[in-house]
């Protein structure tokens, strides 16, 4: 398979993460980002880190503690990292987990390498992609809609906090890149039961009759229109919303696989586990960023993560009464499910460190803790 290369500006922002990284100490083995390498568009897109590692860490505090101090440093080289490196990684994963076909299979399809062995990331990648279709694929890309459409996406809610040049041009890419560009990967997906890799290539790939014009002005949304002059940030979002009920035209209602139920279960275990592994380094760079650096924001955005991590917990604690499952019950109860705020932050980061023979047995659970 050929990869295509990132831009000149990420492949540097990967080397330079990749450097800090180390440099600090988070021993990974693997870095990836979400999104290939043409869904980065230079200078709005931020990139969204993976990390692989070997095991887990004896000291998930103290590992978190150096991420986040690896993520300031690199943020604070250059005055547009703020948005470029919007925030710290979004997952933690081990070998062992992505050997074990445990990671979110349209999740992992989505990668692209930084840094580490291709080969090993070109298998689990290559295993993504031609794993059955299940239940983790219709609640991935249901879930992408779900959080976008029937007006739930809102322009003025995509924060313009450290975009540093052109906010016309950076509100234009809010719409084309974080509404109908998602939203038109999930419908590729869901109509055709294939994993797609991105938004670039589901726009290029899947175009239903009549769907061409929609997918070419959103592949073009920066260029100008008919008149010579670029498109208003509120026209392409009118475009957006009629394209996309246009392309909801061709995707069926919700069906669940038969016989998905364990894989289902290890994934969700697996995913829920990387997520919260990196929230403690998320929060001390939200809570004492580089100087000039917005991350209220961001800090408010937590709040619809913890709640959908708290409720998978608690739906797995119901799963049995083993070890895990009452484990999975007392992290659920560590996880705030209010509104976040810097002070939500601060007595989460207090209360999981009086706790946190409890948060460190959770976080290092193997596949077969889980399922002895």
């Amino acid at each position: 398979m050929v990869v295509a290369e990132a831009p000149p500006l990420y492949l540097g922002l990967g080397r330079l993460y990749e450097r800090e990284l180390d440099a600090h100490g988070v021993r990974a083995v693997m870095l990836t980002h979400k999104w290939q390498s043409t869904d980065l568009l230079a200078p709005h897109s931020d990139i969204d880190v993976r990390v692989l590692l070997p095991e887990a860490p004896e000291d998930w505090e103290e590992w978190n503690h150096h991420l986040a101090s690896a993520h300031r440093s690199a943020v604070h080289r250059e005055v547009s990292h703020g948005r470029l490196l919007e925030h710290p990684p979004g997952f933690a994963f081990t070998v062992a987990e992505a050997d074990g076909r445990l990671i979110s299979a349209p999740e992992l399809a989505t990668w692209s390498l930084i840094s580490g062995s291709a080969r090993d990331f070109q298998r689990w990648r290559s295993r993504a992609q031609m794993a059955p279709w299940c239940e983790v694929d219709e609640r991935f890309y249901r879930g992408i809609l779900q959080a976008r459409l029937g007006g739930r996406y809102q322009l003025a809610a995509d924060s313009t906090d450290n975009v540093v040049e052109d906010i016309t041009a950076y509100r234009r890419h809010c719409v084309a890149w974080h509404y109908l560009a998602p939203c038109w990967f999930a419908a590729a997906a869901l109509a055709t039961r294939t994993r797609c890799p991105g938004k670039t290539a589901a726009l290029t790939q899947w175009r239903p009759d009549g769907l061409d014009a929609y997918a070419e002005l959103f592949l073009r949304h920066s260029e100008s229109g008919p008149d010579g002059r670029p498109r208003s940030p509120r026209h392409l979002l009118r475009a957006a919303h009629v394209s996309l009920e246009a392309a909801m035209r061709r995707v069926s209602d919700a069906s669940c696989p038969p016989g998905t139920g364990e894989e289902s279960t290890g994934t969700d275990w697996v995913m829920t586990t990387g997520m919260l592994r990196v929230r403690v380094a998320r929060w001390l760079y939200y809570l004492n960023p580089p100087s000039g650096v917005s991350t209220e924001y961001l800090i408010r955005r937590e709040a619809k993560e913890l709640r959908s991590a708290a409720r998978t917990l608690y739906t797995l604690a119901e799963d049995g009464t083993g070890p895990a499952q009452r484990l999975a019950a007392r992290m659920a109860g560590l996880i705030p499910t209010g509104p976040t705020t810097a002070d939500t932050l601060r007595a989460t980061l207090a209360h999981w460190h009086r706790q946190m023979p409890i948060v460190r047995d959770f976080l290092s659970l193997t596949p077969d803790d889980v399922n002895p």
